[in-house]
């Protein structure tokens, strides 16, 4: 605790001030030279890019930025890129005009017009997409910008400031993220350390959040032995101040009034290990085109089944073990036991549910009469037109709500929507 005392008394009043008032809890010369530069840089009207890894801190350092810049008394506006799907991102930035999409009843002013004069932070700005990309660099070179649906040129006075937890250089060589655009955002970077390189300010922290926990649920407060304490040290905490927060959060909860030892302490650290392991894939490791295939699998067995199923009636029609009833046009079959095949409604009672694919996901078909071989020209037609028949049937079924229809042909709601507009099916 000493120690701690004698590390602030060396931290200038205004830095101290700063952490006070925006509650940052440490002492790490790293973090301290963060801070010291988010402060340098505010009066100074510049773009700012803010690296660190998801849960360091970094919305801390654009309030900071905001606060002691010139703009402090108009608007911040904080806006989570990764969190808007790809076909709106646009209209929520800059704006639509009346009737530029289906469902623009009304113009709307975006995020850089409502801001106009102050501040927006663009979290997670490696997410946008390249056209949107494209408009943000015309917004930081000349501070013009088009409604979406419109021809007229608007004009904005607004400073940026951007975060990632993103390579951006490897974004930029692997084409994913303009260089020109990275260049302009990065007039000053500032790098927010990890909790593992933080040293002594884990424990810091874990005093505050177990403290705070305690009066939060009227428990007393849990004690961490020697042991314990090497433990949280040793952690690498891939998840950081978040990670922590929580870890705590359940220990006040379940061992309120206990002194925790190391044995007890892992118990609330998945995989704990010495060796840093990331909990999700980078995006780099991410492929739209996994989706496309596993969409492109779904569409082949179940046309190849019907197919399959097609020949099998066909052979029974042939050995008279089909009811030549001209209702039955619209059915298809299934075995009875007896040797022969019967008139069913769907598709369900002939093929199995495949795991993940809910009976919405059969495609109805009709079966032949009695007599020449089916046409199997439906095998020939194209994969983007298979593709799209799938997507717009899919669409129909519920009723054009594209969450559910991601949802049913298991890929992700920006995939959808970008086939959407690839096949005009808005």
């Amino acid at each position: 605790m000493n120690n701690d005392n004698n590390i602030s008394a060396n931290i200038s009043p205004e830095i101290l001030r700063v952490k006070q008032r925006y509650s940052i809890i440490g002492n790490a010369p790293s973090l301290i030279g963060a801070i010291r530069r988010a402060m340098q840089v505010a009066p100074i009207d510049l773009s700012v890019l803010i690296i660190g890894e998801s849960g360091s801190g970094k919305e801390f350092f654009p309030n900071i930025i905001h606060d002691f810049s010139s703009r402090k008394h108009n608007k911040y506006i904080a806006v989570n890129c990764g969190a808007i799907p790809e076909g709106t991102i646009d209209s929520e930035l800059f704006g639509h005009e009346k009737g530029a999409f289906t469902g623009a009843i009304s113009s709307r002013k975006g995020y850089f017009e409502e801001a106009d004069g102050g501040t927006i932070f663009l979290d997670e700005v490696a997410e946008l997409p390249l056209t949107t990309q494209a408009r943000l660099l015309r917004v930081l070179e000349s501070g013009e910008y088009i409604k979406v649906g419109s021809s007229e040129v608007q004009k904005t006075n607004i400073r940026v400031v951007a975060a990632t937890n993103k390579n951006m250089l490897q974004a930029v060589s692997e084409g994913k993220f303009r260089e020109d655009l990275y260049y302009r955002l990065s007039t000053v970077q500032i790098n927010i350390p990890p909790l593992r390189e933080r040293g002594k300010d884990v424990l810091m922290l874990v005093r505050k959040f177990s403290n705070d926990f305690a009066e939060k649920y009227g428990t007393p407060s849990v004690q961490f032995d020697d042991s314990a304490r090497e433990a949280i040290m040793n952690y690498r905490w891939p998840g950081n101040v978040r990670q922590l927060k929580n870890v705590i959060e359940q220990v006040s909860l379940f061992e309120a009034g206990n002194t925790v030892d190391s044995e007890n302490i892992k118990k609330y650290l998945p995989q704990y290990s010495t060796e840093y392991k990331p909990a999700v894939a980078s995006a780099a490791e991410f492929s739209y085109t996994r989706e496309r295939e596993m969409l492109f699998k779904l569409i082949f067995k179940m046309q190849h089944e019907i197919e399959e199923l097609h020949v099998r009636i066909d052979a029974m029609s042939k050995n008279n073990c089909i009811p030549q009833q001209e209702n039955h046009t619209h059915s298809l079959v299934r075995y009875s036991g007896t040797g022969c095949y019967k008139p069913t409604s769907t598709v369900k009672d002939v093929m199995e549910i495949e795991d993940g694919i809910t009976d919405d996901d059969f495609i109805h078909a009709e079966t032949v009469k009695p007599g020449p071989a089916a046409d199997n020209s439906d095998s020939a037609r194209t994969l983007e037109a298979t593709e799209r028949e799938t997507i717009k049937k899919s669409l129909e079924r519920n009723c054009g709500r594209r969450k559910k229809t991601a949802e049913e042909l298991n890929i992700s709601e920006r995939t959808l929507y970008r086939k959407i507009k690839e096949y005009g099916l808005e």
